[in-house]
């Protein structure tokens, strides 16, 4: 028996959540049983312990948990033996297959990624899905030439789970970030992650009056979209990129095609979810390469599989900073 945080909900009625011990037979079927060390708090768990499951989740009883790293127990998959340290991101887990808020879960093969040399299943989830996406967001704007030196990239949301971290990312190969945000009480944790300039939101975040102004961010990681998207399009250097990775601003984009057509410019979306996987292998070992892990302990909070309920509350509200790494055997 071991435990897990049970999303139940009956007919029409709320969702509620409760900690209760499951055995293996209870795991759904795949070819591979991970004893889980640790998972993180995402915005789609705040959405997937809500009394509706925020349209994600697609059955009841239901372990949230987007992503998660541990050790493998058992497989019939050949690509992994027991002890074998693994980590997963996307192909909905923990939407509509049970994920990582348990201390074991069973999962398809095709979904793991070995874990890299030099990190630990912590460390992996203290940069979890959103760290993920953001290297997968830096590494397209390299693929489409950004270097160092270009201009100063831009990182919008970056107190958020992926700006935080691109930002990290981005200053630690030698780019000048410029990290925008609408709370002044993060300016000095932004500071210290390596942003080089502070953008207070509404200087981003106005109506776009015209399809292009000045030329001033050499690239780009929007985590915001919406309104913002569109006016950062409009600011581009020409033939320069945007990496485009979330919705919270919504989902409609109120620009013209003017910023493509008259200045090259590059709008990339980046979806973590069904990566293939030569790009999540990539993603990973860039990771474990480039990302400096002292910042990474400086945006990470722990806590405890008994703080999940309450922390998925606190995402969805916009209180929590930076990422929330949860040890589930604690």
């Amino acid at each position: 028996m071991f435990k897990a945080l049970m999303v139940e909900r009956d007919g029409d009625g709320p969702a509620t959540s409760a900690i209760r011990e499951i055995s293996e037979d209870d795991l759904p079927e795949a070819e591979v049983l991970v004893a889980v060390d640790y998972t993180t708090v995402n915005y789609k768990d705040g959405l997937c312990m809500s009394p509706n499951g925020g349209g994600l989740v697609r059955k009841y009883p239901h372990v949230p948990g987007i992503d998660f790293a541990g050790t493998v127990e058992a497989s019939s998959d050949d690509r992994y033996k027991a002890g074998d340290k693994v980590v997963l991101t996307g192909w909905r887990v923990g939407e509509a297959h049970w994920g990582g808020y348990a201390q074991k879960a069973r999962v398809k093969a095709d979904w793991l990624v070995p874990l890299p040399d030099g990190l630990t299943p912590r460390q992996a989830m203290a940069v979890g899905t959103a760290g993920f996406t953001a290297m997968l967001a830096v590494m397209a704007l390299e693929d489409h030439g950004l270097k160092p030196g270009h201009g100063p990239v831009l990182v919008t949301g970056a107190a958020g789970g992926v700006g935080s971290v691109a930002t990290a990312i981005l200053s630690n190969l030698g780019y000048e970030v410029a990290a925008v945000t609408g709370r002044p009480e993060t300016e000095s944790y932004l500071k210290d992650l390596g942003a080089t300039t502070i953008v207070p939101r509404e200087e981003i975040n106005e109506t776009v009056k015209r399809p292009l102004e000045s030329e001033t961010w050499a690239g780009c990681v929007d985590a915001v979209g919406g309104d913002m998207l569109a006016r950062v399009l409009g600011q581009m250097k020409y033939g320069a990129s945007v990496s485009a990775v979330g919705l919270a601003g919504g989902a409609k984009l109120p620009a013209t095609v003017v910023p493509f057509l008259l200045r090259g410019v590059n709008l990339l979306g980046i979806d973590s979810v069904m990566q293939p996987y030569e790009n999540r292998l990539r993603a990973w070992e860039r990771v474990a390469k480039d990302l400096p892990m002292d910042k990474l302990e400086e945006m990470m909070v722990e806590a405890k599989m008994s703080d999940l309920p309450g922390l998925c509350e606190d995402i969805l509200k916009g209180q929590v900073k930076g990422r929330v790494v949860a040890d589930v055997n604690a």
